[in-house]
């Protein structure tokens, strides 16, 4: 790399005198009596002297530059190396963080009202379905525990088929005791996306685990925000239990008894000895079917 370093004679100075002339205003600490150049001995440069450019031209040693070039690039080095360290460690955190979001909170213990269970993470249909958002359009569908204790003791029950339309309100599965059929109403409008192959072949599951192995339907639900509007949850929906309660212990004084006062489970087969007829017309009353 050459450095040019321009040093300012005055005029009649340089273009009337000699080499010597001009070299004479070169600072006598820098001088040197050889007439094609000068050396800086503090720092080992040489100066060549040229008459017609009018200039000097500084000529700076080679290894100096190449030290100069070699720190830059061990700089940025650095630095790239710094960077690629802080990047490495933020990425690895960031898993972990995900992890800690999928966690899913924990379940809460159903409430009991009137004898019956009644979960607060659920929504409830007044005609004793519920329906549980899985993702903002997938939704699981089931009976209640109200519905599943009064129901009792069935032979079989008949679900929609995949890919069915439901409406909320409307009819969406039947079940059969006896010769006597009863049918319970949709909690949610959509396409039923799966059914519960396990409650269909042991029906029994529907009362003994209605919040669990006893669901019934999937249903994908395009408007399942609007649908779980129309549902009962919190404090509604116990007050409705309960309100279900006390109109089913005046229907069944000797089959409840003091059940809602004393805080105790209702029994599975609430209707076990009730005729078959009369037991179509009260759950048909309940259900809202």
């Amino acid at each position: 790399m050459l450095i040019k370093l321009e040093l300012q004679f005055p005029a009649e100075k340089f273009d009337h005198g000699s080499p010597e002339d001009a070299i004479s205003f070169i600072p006598a600490q820098i001088w040197s009596p050889d007439a094609t150049s000068v050396q800086l001995r503090e720092f080992g440069t040489a100066i060549a002297f040229s008459r017609s450019g009018e200039r000097l031209r500084i000529k700076e040693p080679r290894a100096r530059w190449h030290m100069t070039v070699i720190l830059v690039l061990l700089t940025f080095v650095s630095f790239l190396l710094i960077d690629h360290f802080c990047s490495r460690k933020y990425v690895v955190a960031q898993p972990a963080l995900q992890v800690a979001k999928r966690e899913a909170p924990p379940r809460l213990a159903p409430s009991l009202v009137g004898g019956f269970q009644v979960p607060e993470n659920l929504r409830y249909h007044p005609g004793h379905t519920w329906a549980l958002s899985e993702s903002p359009s997938l939704v699981r569908v089931g009976m209640d525990d109200f519905a599943s204790k009064l129901v009792g003791k069935i032979e079989r029950i008949t679900l929609p088929q995949r890919g069915q339309w439901i409406r909320q309100g409307q009819k969406i599965w039947t079940m059969f005791r006896d010769g006597s059929s009863v049918d319970m109403v949709s909690p949610i409008e959509g396409s039923v996306a799966d059914i519960n192959e396990a409650a269909v072949r042991d029906p029994g599951l529907t009362r003994k685990d209605p919040y669990g192995e006893g669901w019934l339907l999937t249903v994908q639900s395009p408007d399942a925000k609007t649908n779980f509007r129309n549902l009962l949850g919190g404090a509604l929906a116990r007050w409705w239990t309960e309100e279900s309660a006390g109109r089913l212990q005046r229907k069944m004084p000797l089959a409840l008894g003091a059940l809602a006062q004393d805080g105790g489970v209702a029994v599975d087969n609430l209707t076990a000895q009730m005729p078959d007829q009369d037991w179509a017309v009260l759950a048909k009353e309940f259900f809202l079917s």
